[in-house]
Parts: C-alpha cells; sequence; structure tokens
C-alpha cells in the first residue's frame, strides 16, 4: 500500500451542464459516480463553479483535485491535460478555466488564512466555450475526450494507492484500466 493511501482527496467536478463544453465536469461527475466504487478517504464534488466558500476544504483535505474545461491552451479541441494549480492563467491569454476563480486562487486565500494542500488539475481544451443559447451536452471533440480524461484521473487516484473498485463487476481499477461511456449518460448536444 502506498505512503500516500489514507490521504483524504477531493475530486472537485467544475463547470455547467447548460453551457455545452463548460459541462465537462458534471459530465466526468455522472461517470465517475456511477461507474466506480472509491474509498471513504475520497470524496467527489459536483462544485458548478469555484467560490471562496470552498475555503475550508483546502484545510480538510490533502489533495484536490480538480477537472475543469480549459481554453486558451492552443491544443485542438479534446486535448487532455495535467498540471499544477499555479500553471493556470491569472491573466486571459493563456491557458485559462472558463471560470473566474480558478484552484490557485481558491489556494491563495486559504493560506492567508493559514491552510494549505496540494492540488492537481484535469481539463479538456473546449471547442465551444460560449454557445449563442443555452446547450446541454458536449461538442463531438470533448466528448469523445472524456474517457480519456477519466483514465487520467484514475491513474492519478490509482497511483497514491487509492484503490478503486468498478461497480458493475466488482474489480478493481489497475493502471492501463480504460474507462467506457456508460449507457444511461446521454450527449445532446451530439443529438
Amino acid at each position: 500500500m502506498s505512503e500516500n493511501a489514507c490521504e483524504k482527496i477531493a475530486l472537485f467536478c467544475v463547470g455547467s451542464t447548460l453551457m455545452l463544453d463548460d459541462g465537462l465536469g458534471p459530465a466526468v461527475y455522472e461517470q465517475l459516480n456511477a461507474s466506480y466504487a472509491f474509498p471513504e478517504n475520497v470524496h467527489l464534488f459536483d462544485v458548478g463553479c469555484l467560490s471562496l466558500d470552498m475555503i475550508s476544504y483546502v484545510d480538510a483535505f490533502d489533495v484536490i483535485i480538480t477537472i475543469d474545461a480549459l481554453d486558451g491552451t492552443d491544443a485542438e479541441p479534446g486535448t487532455v491535460f495535467t498540471f499544477a494549480p499555479d500553471d493556470m492563467a491569472r491573466r486571459g491569454h493563456a491557458m485559462q478555466s472558463l471560470h473566474e476563480l480558478k484552484l490557485m486562487d481558491l489556494f491563495d486565500a486559504a493560506s492567508l488564512l493559514g491552510s494549505s494542500c496540494e492540488g492537481v488539475c484535469f481539463g479538456i481544451q473546449v471547442e465551444n466555450r460560449s454557445p449563442e443559447v443555452v446547450t446541454i451536452g458536449l461538442t463531438k471533440a470533448v466528448y469523445d475526450a472524456v474517457p480519456l480524461l477519466i483514465d487520467a484521473v484514475l491513474a492519478e487516484l490509482v497511483s497514491r494507492g487509492v484503490e478503486i473498485v468498478k461497480k458493475e463487476d466488482g474489480q478493481r481499477i489497475m493502471p492501463g484500466h480504460h474507462h467506457v461511456w456508460i449507457d444511461s449518460v446521454e450527449n445532446e448536444a451530439l443529438s
């Protein structure tokens, strides 16, 4: 068992299902909840948008992992990224979350209160960050990349000693696992 196996870990799935590719976080949250059982030290949150109300989580967890839609990476839509919170732009001309408050902003505010934890970020370059009308679902490029993103998140957890099992058959997730979309989650934007 890894020395990190007892870390308290939060997964923050960030985004709005009403804004096309911004719904990445909630789509990942649904897939993780429907497909996998996590131990008591791992907590999944569908947070909508990060807010300063979450400062207490920085003190309550050893690691916060965020899953968010990205823009400004200069990569093709659907490209999966793993990065540290301080790699996220504080300026509008570089890689950025689609949300005003970033994980690093939350960490900065928490540090002023004497709290800290480790952060890891996962994201996908969006195709459409601001649809003209409310649109539920993901663009094809982002939808097709979600299983790879979930694989990366699961690999991060497994590397930390977290024991995850598939709900379907009780099989333990091992390195090299590949997530497959579950049938109950439809992608309305592709329809």
